[in-house]
């Protein structure tokens, strides 16, 4: 994922902050006031006597959720795996009723009664998420590794699938290391999308990598950068429009260590600002380590022998 949050994703965070907030109160009042909540909730006398360091103790669970969903909703799309944590004790508090009505434990009428606040903020926890995976809008980390593999080599060449699976293969958590990585290559939220990419081809075609540069063209799909934009790069740039070709030959400078990186730095800050500046930057930087792997690996495919072209 790249960019700003855009409505879908502060949707999703409104689902977890719901949950957030819920967690939070409830347990709250029930480590507060144990006596009171047990007669507050009208459902929860019929379960028998009250027990107030019971109740108090179910409080804290509550609140621990509660602390972890607070945690994750800032940066839902980075800390989905930690909005997963904070519901998993509410989810399996929700099985146990499900649980209880269906042995006979608990009443259809009582179960009903409870459902909203029992069911109602895992399943709004699982919603958001959801949402964001549906769209692709959570880093990989936490992606388990099949179904990271399955995607990320689909529709790719050989060298790119083959150096992903060696990743995975090597010992030492190397693969979790690497899917850490990614997000801060690809890290964008103010600059403009074609400006991004933009430098991004020119960092990874300064590295003579084919395959890096039609992986990079993919990427650049998935955000909706014009093709025929994605073909001026692949073809070198020099086709595209003054400012993309700015930021491309500011990518290339980065790639090439050259002296150039700042004056066109300076021309980029200038036009849009010291934070767009940082973020193309950054990600020319680390799009190179892509094909140093790949060189490294002897895994490298010169951009001359590739179809570069999408």
């Amino acid at each position: 994922m790249s960019g700003p949050y855009d409505a879908f994703d502060r949707v999703a965070q409104l689902l977890v902050a719901v949950a957030m907030a819920f967690a939070l109160a409830n347990g709250g009042f029930m480590l507060l006031a144990p006596l009171d909540w047990y007669y507050y909730v009208l459902t929860v006398p019929a379960t028998g006597p009250a027990n107030t360091h019971f109740i108090a103790d179910i409080g804290i669970a509550y609140l621990s959720c509660g602390v972890i969903l607070a945690y994750a909703v800032t940066s839902l799309n980075m800390r989905w795996m930690a909005a997963l944590a904070g519901a998993l004790w509410l989810a399996a508090h929700g099985a146990l009723h499900i649980y209880e009505l269906i042995v006979g434990i608990c009443s259809p009428g009582r179960f009903w009664q409870d459902v909203s606040g029992v069911l109602g903020p895992p399943l709004l926890v699982f919603l958001a998420v959801g949402i964001l995976m549906a769209r692709q809008r959570i880093v990989p980390f936490g992606v388990p590794k099949s179904i990271f593999l399955k995607a990320a080599t689909s529709k790719v060449e050989p060298s790119e699938a083959q150096y992903l699976r060696e990743i995975a293969a090597a010992p030492g958590g190397a693969f979790e290391k690497f899917t850490h990585f990614m997000p801060a290559s690809m890290h964008r939220y103010a600059a403009p999308v074609s400006l991004f990419h933009a430098a991004r081809f020119g960092a990874t075609m300064a590295d003579d990598c084919g395959p890096c540069a039609m992986t990079e063209a993919r990427w650049a799909l998935v955000d909706k950068v014009p093709r025929e934009t994605i073909n001026r790069a692949l073809a070198g740039g020099a086709a595209l429009e003054p400012d993309e070709q700015l930021a491309f030959r500011f990518g290339e400078a980065i790639a090439t260590q050259s002296a150039d990186a700042e004056s066109l730095g300076d021309a980029l800050e200038d036009k849009f600002g010291r934070t767009v500046r940082l973020e193309l930057a950054m990600s020319a930087a680390m799009v190179r380590a892509y094909p140093a792997m790949k060189r490294g690996l002897g895994l490298t495919k010169a951009c001359s022998a590739t179809r570069l072209e999408v």
